[in-house]
């Protein structure tokens, strides 16, 4: 009878901190903190027209100690109001020995009118192998 809302509730439960146990095709997946974001900043093309794109660039810099090769960014977009209109998780593959930097952009997946709503931004770097 419960198995459902149980099911659910353990769906639910936090894993952050649990990444450092996993491991993918043979390498260890790094805790964020060994990702730096250096520099961002949100662009526009063609405001207020219904072409209008927003995306954040940005630099991060490999703050661990060994080479990644694979790196996960995720950019939360906001309204005026704070409200989340959209998340967006982009990846980096490439070798980046420890202390370089790299660049990166997250683009916000609609267009026009929806575009225009964003005000703000998040960063956060997810995972990296």
């Amino acid at each position: 009878m419960h198995r459902r809302a149980l099911l659910a509730a353990v769906g639910l439960l936090p894993v952050s901190g649990c990444l450092e146990y996993f491991t993918g095709n043979g390498e260890e997946i790094t805790e964020p903190g060994d990702v730096e974001i250096v520099w961002d900043d949100l662009v526009r093309d063609d405001p207020g027209t219904e072409d209008e794109r927003v995306y954040v660039w940005g630099i991060v810099r490999n703050a661990g100690d060994r080479t990644l090769s694979y790196i996960e960014i995720r950019a939360t977009f906001f309204d005026a109001e704070g409200e989340e209109l959209e998340s967006v998780i982009e990846n980096v593959e490439e070798d980046v020995s420890s202390g370089e930097e790299w660049p990166f952009d997250v683009e916000f997946p609609h267009f026009g009118e929806r575009a225009a709503e964003v005000e703000t931004y998040e960063l956060e770097p997810a995972t990296g192998v």
